[in-house]
């Protein structure tokens, strides 16, 4: 009696055989990704996710089979035993398998398909809520496939590199407690504890503190973390975190290693030698330049600052309404394109940076003589115009786009997100260009106006940098006190987060009042960190490094749904799986739980 295939152990994978394989005899298991019945054949591509295989079906040879053969189609899962011959004239460059087909000698289809609801391949047209609702299909594209073999190749070479460097691989809880101090918390309710709320982490900040307290001098885990806030493209409801924390580091010694890890990804993922080390920039040089703390260093067409010029007034209500509410007038110069953009573009351009808080953008066209075609040209003088356009650097043909609000930070994230619209829309960004840049010196705190108070930019457990200190016993404005963060930047997306971070009960407790955390609040949530600063807590600091957006910039794509398997929609929700659902009253009456109807 003959065996069935599908009790047989597969000899080689899809993606494996090569012209030194001629004359074997092989069994090869996989779906079926095309075939083509040439009359007297029936050719195959056989697929599984190292590689594809031409099999040929030989109807003389097969007798009896012939019904069975021609009736496969493509997914159908099939396991084909037969000898490998080479293809002779007829090799196949574009694929490593090409030198050889398989000659068919037996076949069992191990699970038919049915009809697909969208083609299984790297053009398909299918719309992404229809690919994610049948994401298993989805993730059989060789794209999506070639995408999560990079992602789980960078995870086994950030594991290995941080092993490497003495950094322990340490587990920390995913049911803790909920400590709202920035995104919201998704909240687990405990059936044991009537009433009672676990959090799943927004990050294991507070856990890592206290391994370095343990003793553990350098931890890391690829971490699972949850936030429950407004999504976009390169944000999910849960997403991967490379964290990291070490004790007695200084910033130089974390931004040593860090570089290092990038260097060793992007050489093995890329083939790409990045140079380190990498730039430097503050906060603050962030903000005026690009406009944003996340800045695109890949070209420049910098945003220019003209509030001093205007101090005095022009007689531009726009301009002088921004400087008298405090606020400022900046510009970029988009040189030589004056003549590129029509009205219509312009106003697209208007309309862009509206979405960003702007209520609107006053823009000029340079002329041969130097004078600006603008509709409040008129109110500028024959030497405020020329010293403008000197702080410019305007010439003929270049194209001036403002930016004016008595709010600086509308003016800064417009024309931030302008300025890298344009420079898309023009061709200075070119494509597998890497700019990385470590943004430092960012400020400790920021005034929330709905809470009416501050707020930690980061989060609060912070070091403020040593020369600021004193503030706190000065009780000046705490506004500009500057924190020991960082983040790291490429190409104008944040990748990695950190800081050095408080080790000293007395500095903590003084953090948490500047944020009006009062001492019952910071015992009630946070007494156990505090508890433990006072046992001998070395000096320490970390970083994280988003997974996701990493994988989504090495794989060239531009959205993290694309890098992970089984992604949210921007509504958090599942479309394969369907959840969030609805549960059973008997499951809310075990956990203590009342729904309130909405009215």
């Amino acid at each position: 009696m003959t065996t069935s295939l599908e009790l047989m152990e597969r000899t080689h994978t899809c993606g494996e055989l090569r012209g030194t394989d001629e004359g074997k005899t092989v069994l090869l298991k996989g779906w079926v990704d095309s075939w083509r019945d040439h009359g007297g054949c029936l050719f195959i591509d056989l697929r599984d996710r190292y590689g594809l295989t031409q099999a040929i079906f030989n109807y003389a040879e097969l007798g009896q089979t012939l019904d069975a053969a021609s009736s496969l189609r493509n997914e159908f899962v099939l396991a084909v035993e037969g000898k490998v011959v080479s293809r002779g004239e007829n090799i196949n460059k574009n694929i490593p398998t090409g030198e050889i087909e398989i000659s068919v000698s037996r076949f069992e289809v191990l699970s038919p398909c049915k009809v697909l609801p969208f083609e299984v391949d790297d053009d398909t047209n299918a719309h992404e809520e229809l690919r994610l609702k049948h994401r298993y299909l989805d993730l059989r594209r060789p794209v999506v496939q070639k995408n999560l073999i990079l992602r789980h190749r960078l995870m086994q070479l950030a594991r290995n590199y941080l092993s490497e460097h003495d950094f322990m691989e340490i587990e920390t809880p995913m049911l803790t407690k909920s400590t709202p101090e920035g995104a919201r918390d998704y909240l687990v309710p405990s059936r044991v504890h009537g009433g009672s709320f676990y959090a799943l982490p927004q990050s294991p900040q507070l856990f890592k503190q206290l391994l370095m307290v343990s003793g553990y001098d350098r931890y890391f885990q690829i971490a699972r973390c949850f936030r429950d806030e407004d999504l976009r493209y390169d944000r999910q409801p849960e997403f991967t975190q490379i964290d990291l924390e070490m004790s007695f580091p200084t910033e130089e010694t974390i931004y040593g290693l860090m570089e290092g890890m990038m260097v060793l990804l992007w050489k093995e993922l890329l083939g790409i030698e990045l140079q380190t080390p990498f730039p430097r920039m503050t906060y603050a040089e962030a903000l005026d330049k690009y406009g944003r703390d996340a800045p695109d260093t890949r070209f420049e067409m910098f945003l220019t600052d003209l509030t001093d010029l205007l101090k005095d007034g022009c007689g531009f209500g726009v301009f002088d309404g921004a400087i008298e509410g405090g606020g400022l007038v900046k510009a970029i110069n988009v040189k030589g394109k004056a003549k590129e953009y029509s009205r219509k573009m312009i106003d697209q351009l208007t309309d862009y940076v509206k979405t960003f808080g702007a209520k609107g953008m006053a823009f000029a066209k340079v002329k041969d003589d130097g004078t600006w075609q603008a509709g409040f040209a008129k109110f500028l003088s024959e030497d405020l115009m020329k010293a403008l356009s000197e702080r410019l650097g305007a010439e003929a043909d270049d194209l001036l786009l403002f930016g004016a609000d008595p709010k600086a930070s509308i003016v800064n994230e417009s024309l931030g997100r302008l300025r890298i619209r344009v420079a898309e829309e023009i061709g200075l960004i070119q494509p597998k260009q890497y700019s990385f840049t470590w943004v430092t010196h960012f400020p400790m705190f920021e005034y929330d106006e709905e809470e009416e108070r501050y707020v930690a930019l980061h989060h609060p457990f912070t070091m403020p940098r040593p020369e600021e200190l004193h503030k706190f016993e000065d009780g000046g404005d705490l506004s500009d006190m500057l924190a020991n963060a960082y983040d790291l930047v490429l190409n104008g997306q944040e990748v990695g987060g950190g800081s050095l971070r408080i080790h000293r009960e007395e500095i903590q407790k003084k953090v948490f009042h500047a944020l009006k955390i009062g001492e019952d609040e910071a015992r009630a949530k946070f007494g156990f960190l505090l508890d433990a600063l006072g046992y001998g807590a070395p000096p320490h600091g970390g970083l994280a490094f988003g997974l996701d957006r990493l994988t989504m910039i090495l794989a060239g794509t531009s959205s993290i749904r694309d890098v992970i398997a089984f992604p949210k929609t921007t509504r958090a929700s599942c479309l394969m799986s369907e959840a969030p659902s609805e549960v059973d009253d008997k499951q809310l009456q075990e956990l203590s739980i009342a729904l309130r109807k909405e009215t």
